[in-house]
């Protein structure tokens, strides 16, 4: 499994090499998130609404190596946004990818962008 979690890489911005259109902005739930597929990963795109920002990130948690990060609750710690996976609760920034419990590995995190009525999610490769 942890090759599986290896596959995943946070991408910088300036590290942006594709830019992946993800779905329409209404295909979003407000203040939720979704599942994309790019290649062979599964990557959670938020609309943080209620803050005008978006977020994507590993759909994979950590924790227990389940899919199920789209489906988390979104909030914030401190002025840092975040998602609880629906599972077991472990926290993740969406800015950094930190393991806001202290006790998980970080996962890796993407930079989106909104171009008209499109949603897109950045890589590397």
């Amino acid at each position: 499994m942890n090759t599986m979690l290896d596959s995943y890489k946070t991408t910088p911005l300036d590290q942006v090499n594709v830019w992946f259109e993800a779905a329409k902005i209404s295909d979003f739930p407000k203040d939720g998130g979704a599942c994309i597929k790019y290649k062979n990963k599964q990557i959670a795109v938020f609309n943080f609404a209620r803050e005008g920002k978006w977020y994507a990130c590993q759909n994979l948690c950590p924790h227990k190596m389940e899919m199920v990060l789209s489906r988390g609750m979104i909030g914030d710690d401190k002025g840092i946004a975040k998602v609880a996976c629906p599972m077991h609760k472990k926290t993740f920034s969406l800015e950094t990818g930190e393991n806001l419990n202290g006790d998980l590995a970080s996962i890796a995190t993407y930079p989106v962008k909104i171009e008209g009525d499109s949603v897109f999610v950045g890589f590397s490769e």
